[in-house]
């Protein structure tokens, strides 16, 4: 683990923001301020011209790399390999130009994989501060404001984890005092760290799964807080051992409360579930699909109660929004609209193909991995497509998730960032 001095964290304490994002309408975390893919932002675009909404700025300065990008406070923060050395790149909201750049100091190599190189996870801003995770498992606390390191550890070396086969892709999760993160193993599959010193709070030492590529969900069920990921379970095909699954650990001390297994697969797990109420919707892909379960509340503790399963609703990596009780997801080659509650497909269509989504002010952001991008209206009653244009395609898919924060839409292609104009003012 790498220190830093007692006088910088004292400092800390007192000048950290108790807010995640500047504006609310800023994208300060993996999907969103409130984690499920929304943005707070209105008066955009309800149509895009046929060549796509107009360009405000353009940069290929970010390096390879999968993870989206988080905006706050006028800076965007992401992460990417650039000239041999994986880093944490923070641009200018208004021009894309480079503020800092840092290299974690716990990266033991350049994180590279033959589908694809550099991070995977998505950053967070948390006030004053930035937390990262890359691909080869270093995590690193920041300064926002000029990217001095706070403290960094990795999650092989100092908490006993394995890097899953392609790479750690987890973006981290504050809840409160602390930062939780996925390390895996027999040490305890999931840790929370003092976010102002890194130090272990707690490990979820009941589950010792591996760790898959799964961003957690915090939640309150029955009133209690919880933190709700998918895990890779335990052994192989050949000798199974436990079953990957979702769990749902208590927030302050990391006790296992409750699973459920038919959603996981042994390959993949990737998407952040969904929790509507006391209701938990969950889905991966290589011919698994999803379900939702009803977290009960019984005298022994809690049971995860299945209430339906859909086979067609597969998502690999490209998430899920709930829009007034309907679940939009285009993770399985075309997008689709569900029932949350019954389960029920309303519609499903084409659209722009397999890929990722965001949703604001009424309509959903499609993000094909073949690099076209679409707006649909958040209808429940039938597809009804506003624009559609293709990006040039890069070498690999696009799996960067798209985002929409103060009146802007970026969509990342490896070292290229686009950042479009969607406001309506």
């Amino acid at each position: 683990m790498q220190r830093f001095s007692l006088p910088l964290v004292l400092a800390l304490l007192s000048s950290v923001s108790v807010v995640l994002a500047a504006s609310p309408t800023d994208w300060p975390q993996w999907r969103g301020v409130n984690r499920d893919g929304r943005s707070l932002d209105k008066g955009l675009l309800k149509q895009w011209p046929a060549e796509g909404p107009a360009v405000a700025w353009k940069v290929d300065s970010i390096g390879d790399g999968y993870s989206s990008i988080v905006v706050a406070d006028g800076r965007i923060i992401t992460l990417g390999n650039v000239d041999g050395e994986g880093r944490i790149i923070c641009l200018d909201e208004k021009d894309g130009s480079t503020l800092w750049s840092v290299h974690p100091p716990t990266e033991k190599k350049l994180y590279t994989h033959g589908k694809g190189n550099g991070g995977r996870g998505t950053p967070i801003i948390d006030g004053d501060l930035v937390y990262a995770i890359g691909g080869g498992g270093d995590v690193t606390c920041l300064q926002a404001a000029d990217g001095k390191v706070v403290w960094s550890k990795h999650l092989v070396d100092d908490l006993g984890g394995s890097v899953p086969g392609w790479g750690y892709s987890e973006s981290p999760l504050i809840d409160g005092d602390n930062v939780i993160v996925t390390p895996g193993e027999s040490g305890g599959t999931v840790a929370a760290l003092n976010k102002l010193t890194g130090e272990v709070v707690w490990r979820s030492t009941d589950v010792t799964d591996k760790a898959h590529y799964c961003s957690a969900a915090l939640a309150t069920i029955h009133g209690v807080r919880q933190i709700v990921t998918f895990t890779g379970g335990r052994g192989s095909k050949k000798d199974p051992g436990d079953p990957p699954r979702v769990i749902g650990l208590d927030a302050d001390t990391g006790k296992l409360l409750w699973s459920y297994e038919k959603s996981a697969n042994r390959t993949a797990n990737v998407a952040t579930p969904i929790v509507h109420g006391n209701t938990v919707f969950s889905s991966s892909a290589y011919g698994t699909g999803g379900g939702l379960c009803r977290i009960n509340k019984t005298d022994n503790g809690y049971e995860a109660e299945p209430v339906y399963f859909e086979n067609k609703l597969q998502n690999h990596h490209g998430g899920m929004i709930l829009v007034d009780g309907f679940l939009y997801s285009m993770g399985a080659g075309s997008l689709i609209c569900m029932n949350i509650e019954t389960g029920e497909i309303a519609w499903q269509d084409r659209s722009v193909g397999k890929g990722s989504i965001a949703y604001a002010d009424g309509h959903l952001y499609c993000y094909g991995e073949k690099n076209q991008v679409g707006l649909v209206e958040a209808n429940s009653k039938e597809y009804v497509e506003k624009g559609r244009f293709d990006v040039p395609t890069g070498e690999w898919p696009t799996w960067a998730h798209p985002i929409v924060a103060n009146g802007r839409f970026y969509l990342r292609d490896m070292n290229n960032l686009t950042c479009y104009d969607v406001s309506a003012r």
